[in-house]
Formats: C-alpha cells, sequence, structure tokens
C-alpha cells in the first residue's frame, strides 16, 4: 500500500542531514552569488616556503563577479565540479588526491577481497569466542593500529557482525563488540599519523609533507589507545560478571550471516606483505621525500601482490575476475569522497582561488577571521579550531571530505594567527575523527549499530561520558602542541 494510503501516514517524512555533496552545491551557490556583493583582496608573501605577511591585505578595487560558464580565466557556477575535478598536476592536491584516494580505494577492497583479516580475527578466538578481557583489549589495540594505518571505518560494520556473537557466546554484551571495532577504529582514525584518507589529505593541502610530524603522533595514538583499552577492559569485565547497569546491555548478537573462514598460511602470507608494505611506504615518506603519486603506486603493488598470492593460493571467492572487481568496488566506495574533494576545491575556484597573492575572496575571509583572532591568544586559537573542526563533522563526515573543505581556509588562518600548520592539521584530524564515535550522520557508525542490533540512544547514552574524557584529552594536547611550537 502507498504511504498516502496508509491511516497512519501524516505526509511528513522525517528530517535527515542533506548528502554532503547537496550542502556543497548549497555552498558554491552562496559562493557565486558573493562574489556579486563582496570585495576581494590578496596578501604579499614572504619566506621559503612562502607565508602570508601580516598587515599586507589590500581589497580590489570592487566585486569582481564569476560567471555562470566559466572560461580559462575564471571559473564558473555551472562548472566549478569541473574545474575542481581538472585543476593542478599529478602531485596537486587535487588531481594528484583523487587519484590517490581512488586507488588505495582498490587496493583495500582487494585486501578485504581476500579476508585474510576476517580470517585472523577468527583464529585469534579460541572455538570461536573471547576467552578474557586480555583479548578483547588486544583486539582493541589492533583495530585501533588498522584505523591508523588504513583508516578503517566502514570495514568496522563487517569486524562487528564477525565479532559480535563471538563476544556475546563468551558472556560480553553488543556494546562491548561497539566498542572493540567501532571504538577502537575511530580512535586509531583521529590519532594517526599516516592516515591515507584524513591527516596525508590535510597535511597535502596545507602543504605539508606527508607523514609530517609523526613523533607526537603516534606518542597520541598510543596514549588514547591505552586510554580506550583500559575503559574496554574494566567494562568488558564487569559485563561479562553481569555488573554492568546500562541499559544497552541487554542487546546481544546470537547469530551472524558471514561464513567463518578458516585461517590459512595463505591468510598469514597476505597479512605479512600487507605489514611489509606499510613499512615500505614509512621508508619511502621518511627517507625518500615520496608524496602521493609514489606512495599510490607503493600501494597499488602491494595490492597487486596480494591479488597474485590470493589468486595462487585459490583462495575462496579470489579468481582474477573476482579480484579485478573488488579493486573497482573498493574505489567506488571512495568515488563519493572523491567527488567531494573535487566540489570543495571547485568552490575555492568559485571565490577566486586559494592563492594568497592572487584577488580572491577566500582572503578576504581569511583576513575578517584574523582581526577576530588577533586579540586571541594563540593557543585559544588552536582549540577553537579543533571545536570548529568538531561542529563541521556533524554536516561533513567524511574525513578527506572535510579536510578539503576547511583545511584551504585553516592553514593559512594559521599563518596569520601565529599558529603552526601542523597544529591545524592535528586540530583537524582530532575534531574530525573523535566526532564520528557518536554524530548519527557517520554511516559508518550507524551501520555498526544495526550490525550490533543497538540503539542510537542507548550508544550516545553509554558513549557521552568516555567521550568527555577524549575530547579533555584532545584539548589538552591541542594546548601543549601549540605551546610546545609542534611543526
Amino acid at each position: 500500500m502507498p504511504d498516502s494510503e496508509n491511516p497512519d501516514w501524516t505526509g511528513k517524512q522525517p528530517w535527515r542531514v542533506p548528502d554532503t555533496l547537496l550542502i556543497l552545491l548549497s555552498l558554491a551557490l552562496l559562493a557565486w552569488l558573493a562574489t556579486f556583493v563582496f570585495i576581494p583582496g590578496k596578501f604579499e608573501l614572504a619566506g621559503d616556503p612562502a607565508r602570508i605577511v601580516g598587515g599586507s591585505f589590500a581589497s580590489a578595487p570592487g566585486p569582481m563577479p564569476a560567471p555562470v560558464f566559466g572560461d580559462a580565466e575564471r571559473t564558473g557556477l555551472l562548472d566549478f565540479l569541473f574545474a575542481g575535478l581538472v585543476t593542478g598536476d599529478r602531485y596537486s592536491a587535487t588531481i594528484g588526491l583523487l587519484a590517490f584516494i581512488l586507488i588505495l580505494g582498490g587496493v583495500f577492497g582487494m585486501i578485504m577481497k581476500t579476508r585474510a583479516i576476517d580470517a585472523a580475527l577468527i583464529a585469534s578466538l579460541p572455538d570461536g569466542k573471547a576467552s578474557n578481557e586480555w583479548l578483547v583489549v588486544s583486539l582493541f589495540i589492533a583495530f585501533s593500529l588498522g584505523g591508523a594505518v588504513f583508516g578503517m571505518s566502514e570495514e568496522a560494520i563487517a569486524l562487528t557482525l564477525v565479532l559480535a556473537p563471538a563476544l556475546s557466546r563468551a558472556g560480553y554484551d553488543a556494546i562491548t563488540s561497539l566498542v572493540v571495532c567501532y571504538g577502537a577504529t575511530q580512535i586509531g582514525f583521529a590519532t594517526s599519523w599516516m592516515n591515507p584518507f584524513s591527516v596525508i589529505v590535510a597535511q597535502s593541502i596545507a602543504g605539508l609533507p606527508p607523514m609530517s610530524g609523526m613523533g607526537l603522533r603516534i606518542a597520541i595514538w598510543a596514549l588514547f589507545t591505552l586510554a580506550g583499552a583500559v575503559f574496554l577492559w574494566r567494562y568488558a569485565r564487569t559485563t561479562r560478571l553481569g555488573n554492568v547497569r546500562n541499559s544497552a546491555a541487554s542487546h546481544i548478537v546470537t547469530n551472524s550471516s558471514e561464513t567463518v573462514v578458516s585461517f590459512s598460511a595463505a591468510h598469514a602470507a597476505i597479512l605479512a606483505v600487507v605489514s611489509a608494505g606499510i613499512g615500505w611506504v614509512a621508508w619511502g615518506v621518511a627517507t625518500q621525500g615520496y608524496y602521493l603519486a609514489e606512495i599510490a603506486a607503493q600501494f597499488f603493488a602491494v595490492g597487486l601482490i596480494v591479488a597474485f598470492m590470493a589468486w595462487l593460493a585459490k583462495l575462496p571467492g579470489c579468481n582474477l575476475n573476482a579480484l579485478a572487481k573488488a579493486f573497482q568496488d573498493g574505489a567506488a566506495q571512495l568515488l563519493p569522497a572523491a567527488l567531494v574533494v573535487a566540489a570543495a576545491k571547485g568552490i575555492v575556484l568559485l571565490l577566486g582561488g586559494d592563492d594568497p597573492a592572487g584577488y580572491s575572496l577566500l582572503n578576504t575571509l581569511l583576513d575578517s577571521a584574523a582581526a577576530i583572532t588577533a586579540a586571541a591568544p594563540q593557543w585559544l586559537t588552536a582549540w577553537t579550531m579543533f571545536i570548529a573542526q568538531g561542529v563541521t563533522n556533524l554536516f561533513i563526515v567524511s574525513g578527506s571530505g572535510q579536510a578539503s573543505v576547511t583545511m584551504p581556509l585553516m592553514a593559512p588562518l594559521a599563518d596569520l594567527s601565529g599558529v603552526e600548520r601542523q597544529v591545524a592539521v592535528l586540530a583537524f584530524q582530532l575534531g574530525d575523527g573523535l566526532m564520528n564515535l557518536v554524530v548519527p550522520t557517520s554511516a559508518a557508525l550507524m551501520g555498526c549499530l544495526a550490525a550490533a542490533r543497538v540503539d542510537y540512544v542507548d550508544w550516545l547514552r553509554f558513549a557521552w561520558k568516555p567521550m568527555l574524557v577524549l575530547m579533555a584529552m584532545a584539548s589538552a594536547i591541542m594546548l601543549a602542541a601549540q605551546i610546545g611550537g609542534y611543526s
């Protein structure tokens, strides 16, 4: 029966946060209209690398309206997305970044197709269930590392489907499985030193070398992961002993539609290759100065080796056509993120571009923001950036998308405010990653909740206290990073 014929149908649909692309389309329209009203400006640059000279802002004689249809000189309203897709070269924060995202998505699609991670997970659980809190904590640390290294997020849904029944049989509730799978990956995502879909994207846009500043980030990851592991150990033990008072403890998962895969020597070899590949990437960045193109090529090589090994070992579902399809599906999953990156770049071009030395409304916005922050201490500006990124995450959940939207403004604003660009990137990744734990607009969170059969309200009732602790820790780190001159 159509909804309109249902006697209970009120004619009203529940309000949902618009898709990120719809938000960006609205911003593009506003940006185009703004070019008719506001006057663009430019700055003087000095130093090596070039940085904005404070107090050098100069306005254009008047507004510089953007056309409807763009040309070689100016981006227009109807071609902003196309301009965002084709601007730059293979090393740029647009074309290079788009290719980087799609290639890595395809590679991780093939790795997940081998089910080596799933098989290793099942093998780590004696008799298909977790035997004690230490094993649960070990899984938490492993998944946090996955979030930091691979940028695992949506993959947590599959992990929850596999792990929730095993933990349930061992006497743990579904909240425990959510903390182990989703909570761990998001803590790793937020504190990563090499997340290809978050920190590397932000550093690329901010003009910083990939994986720069990794020392402090590794320490932050270890601190947050340790805090999460201690909290999980106490909660899991309390749950298993039947003393938990959270209403969500009644949620259990008794079965899974996932087919159990036995861990084999081929799976072990695949995981060894992936681990070696990560080390290879770290070596290339640290000693050879590898950037987006080289890192993408390294991951692609790892993906080809993994696919060949899976085919040679005749792993289930890993014929050549299936592996090629897995690459396509993995890239397709990240296509929305690539489009968000392109749309965000197109909006910047509509405003006049991101060159501080050229006339742009972005520079006018920067000068106004700098005037507001001029009277504030630098540590307060850094902390405000962190809070602003957290709020932005309510509307733009994609890490790469949020970096593309916010970092063109945050990086030069950091220069004008006396905040290190590395601190601005840290504010982005902490604000974006930690808020992923609770924002209802996150597809990964809602998917994990569905897999564990936990209501969002129950999850929020459980998560708000540890979330406050994590936000307080992040705030302290932001202050320490700025005061300590983190760069």
